[in-house]
């Protein structure tokens, strides 16, 4: 397998990291500097830093984790990084990102071949969010966002909306796209500001009762109907 899986999945560290170190000429095969292309078979000495790297068995891991305002979604070892935050046993780490201020599900896994294909608005999978807002929802703003609006000079996808019945200020949101902040952005061009961001749904995967700063394992069925639809 190429080599910046071949660290991945060793517990290393993730793959993304696991470039870097390569593009930092950190990383050698058999005593010769690994490329992007370096293959790594068994009985291969794999050296990082000069330290070889000893894999430990792969134990795949899939988590749902109700993140907690505050939390960074990054592996970088700083305050309230969502990987101290979790606790896993294992390294696992987060599918696509969910800001800062923003609260809600988020999955994480040390399985780096199905983190793209989640989290990379290509492939176009649900994300639904429940939005609360410092003034009224108004129908004709949730009209325009719908159909999409510019955004930092690109235009939105169409997307699933609605009022939550029985609230005012508080309305859904169902994503296929992830731009930076997009939420946030899209009413703040309406003169809205976001009091509450909560991501509640990603593809078939409910937050439900999930309790803020826990996780859980995915169900064998909620796997199952994820690895199937990858």
């Amino acid at each position: 397998m190429k080599v910046d899986k071949y660290i991945s999945q060793s517990g290393f560290t993730s793959r993304r990291k696991a470039i870097i170190l390569i593009e930092e000429k950190r990383v050698s095969v058999n005593k010769k500097t690994a490329v992007f292309s370096t293959e790594v078979k068994e009985g291969d000495l794999v050296l990082i830093d000069g330290k070889q790297l000893r894999p430990t068995e792969f134990i795949p891991a899939y988590i749902a984790y109700n993140k907690p305002k505050g939390i960074e979604c990054t592996s970088e070892k700083i305050a309230g990084n969502i990987i101290d935050a979790v606790n896993h046993p294992l390294a696992v780490y987060p599918i696509g990102r969910l800001d800062k201020d923003s609260e809600g599900l988020i999955l994480l896994t040390n399985h780096a071949e199905i983190m793209n294909k989640i989290a990379h608005s290509k492939y176009e999978h649900e994300k639904e969010y429940v939005v609360t807002l410092n003034l009224p929802v108004r129908q004709a703003f949730l009209n325009e966002i719908a159909g999409g609006i510019e955004v930092n000079g690109e235009k939105t996808k169409p997307c699933i909306v609605s009022k939550e019945a029985g609230a005012k200020r508080i309305f859904r949101i169902t994503l296929t796209q992830g731009l930076n902040r997009q939420i946030r952005k899209m009413c703040n061009a309406f003169n809205y500001q976001v009091i509450k961001l909560q991501r509640v749904r990603v593809m078939h995967i409910e937050l439900g009762k999930l309790k803020l700063g826990e996780w859980r394992d995915l169900t064998e069925e909620e796997l199952n109907v994820l690895l199937k639809e990858l």
